[in-house]
């Protein structure tokens, strides 16, 4: 099998880098590909596109798991100039963000859609001139209203809060190898 034919799956979590923003509600997306990198034992510092790169085999497809190293809103530049290269479509493109408007541990698959007011999103739809592309949003909805949502997204998460989001983390892997293994459509029958 001659694999450089081949279109490679790019899953892209959000994130800002850097140590302060880490544990934040805003790096899920990030948190997730360190999942995966963790589960199937590859490192993510490639660099390349102002991102870094790690490769793993999930259900049997080529994955390239990527952090933007541009934050969070200019994530889009990144992303636009990852899928210039040879192999890559954003019809395999799939993007992990946080989002504030899903309650706390649940996530939604989408195959297109609106950037919900997420920088990250606004960036990338703005940048690839489409919202055709998957995206899997993980819940970070607070219990009370905010004054100020950007103070929030910037939080760590609360010890509580970590034992879910841990579930939570688990449950998006799932989804996401349900999409490189049955298509979208299925992945979300089972998981919205």
């Amino acid at each position: 099998m001659d694999s450089s034919s081949e279109t490679n799956w790019l899953i892209v979590g959000l994130g800002n880098p850097g140590l302060r923003y880490e544990k934040t509600r805003h790096n899920l997306g990030f948190m997730l590909i360190d999942w995966f990198a963790h589960e199937f034992q590859t490192q993510v510092k490639r660099e390349e596109c102002r991102s870094l790169i790690g490769r793993a085999i999930i259900e049997n497809q080529t994955a390239e798991l990527v952090k933007p190293q541009t934050f969070m809103n200019l994530s889009g530049e990144a992303v636009s100039c990852l899928l210039k290269k040879e192999n890559r479509t954003a019809e395999k493109l799939i993007v992990v963000s946080d989002d504030l408007a899903l309650p706390l541990g649940t996530i939604r698959l989408r195959p297109k859609g609106s950037a919900g007011g997420h920088n990250g999103l606004k960036s990338i739809i703005a940048c690839l001139r489409t919202e055709e592309f998957i995206r899997l949003r993980i819940g970070i909805q607070p219990e009370h209203p905010l004054k100020e949502q950007k103070d929030f997204v910037l939080e760590n998460f609360s010890k509580t809060d970590s034992e879910i989001i841990e579930k939570v983390l688990q449950q998006s892997a799932e989804a996401v190898r349900a999409v490189l293994s049955d298509g979208v459509e299925r992945a979300m029958a089972k998981f919205n």
